[in-house]
């Protein structure tokens, strides 16, 4: 056997193994798709199928029909809270990472060195002083107590000042000349230049608050104010379980993330390369 038809034939298994991976990956997802047009007693019958028996919509009537919970207050805080994350995110990250790449100032350097530091610290020390300060401020129990931790992120202004860095300062320095502020030249220059990258840390973003479990969990008490994910988990608490909503609610919550990657995937993938190439 030469060596083309060896590599050939290597490729060929390679493919096979890899297709028979991505089936495993997708199947559950498939499943979840599929379990969310059958009724719930068909969900978990054997043999498994993915092409519903009897097709149904009752599982989506009740999550927003249901008695006991409000899906559609869930639905809808979850969204406003995103919302309002996001636009504080963009607005507080690109303004403090532009200031650590563009602005010199006396301590920069060492300020910026100890936010850094602050990415060292876990997450879980942080619930209880979080919890005591939220109930301080009087916005426990609030979706504010949500937002506020989520909107400055100090990964992001280190990923962020990195791609505002990588911008000549040629470029900056020449808007100066011209009479532009610094305000002008964050808004006209550097952020339709970072835009990958910006698109990136929403696109992230966008995907973590909708899925945060444990910040609604822990912050957040009243059954109406309540976020998606902890609202689903609800469908699981009682004697008799509800499989077809349960995968109803999953779909349901998983489409705007899908639409959010399908329209910024080229960003994104432009965004995650970019510090890779130089240029």
């Amino acid at each position: 056997m030469n060596l083309r038809k060896r590599e050939r034939i290597g490729k060929w298994v390679l493919t096979i193994v890899m297709l028979v991976l991505g089936v495993l990956c997708i199947y559950p997802f498939l499943f979840m798709i599929a379990s969310t047009f059958k009724p719930s007693g068909d969900v978990l019958s054997t043999p498994l199928q993915l092409i519903p028996k009897n097709f149904t919509l009752m599982n989506i009537e009740t999550l927003f029909n249901n008695e006991y919970y409000n899906f559609g207050d869930w639905y809808w805080n979850t969204i406003v809270m995103t919302g309002i994350t996001l636009l504080l995110k963009l607005f507080i990250i690109t303004i403090t990472a532009y200031g650590f790449a563009k602005i010199r100032f006396p301590g920069r350097d060492a300020i910026f060195l100890v936010l850094l530091a602050g990415l060292m610290i876990p997450g879980d020390i942080m619930i209880m002083p979080r919890y005591i300060i939220f109930k301080n401020l009087g916005i426990l129990n609030t979706m504010w107590s949500l937002i506020l931790p989520a909107a400055v992120d100090v990964y992001f202004v280190f990923l962020l000042r990195q791609a505002f860095v990588a911008i000549p300062d040629s470029i900056s320095e020449a808007a100066r000349i011209d009479g532009c502020s610094h305000f002008t030249i964050y808004r006209r220059m550097i952020l339709p230049l970072a835009k990958p990258s910006i698109t990136t840390m929403l696109l992230f973003s966008f995907v973590w608050s909708w899925n945060d479990y444990m910040g609604p969990y822990l912050y957040i008490s009243d059954l109406n104010k309540q976020m998606l994910s902890v609202g689903i988990k609800l469908f699981a608490a009682g004697q008799a379980q509800d499989y077809g909503a349960q995968m109803a609610g999953a779909t349901i919550v998983l489409v705007p993330v899908i639409v959010a990657f399908f329209f910024c995937q080229r960003y994104f993938i432009e965004g995650v390369t970019s510090g890779a190439v130089k240029g």
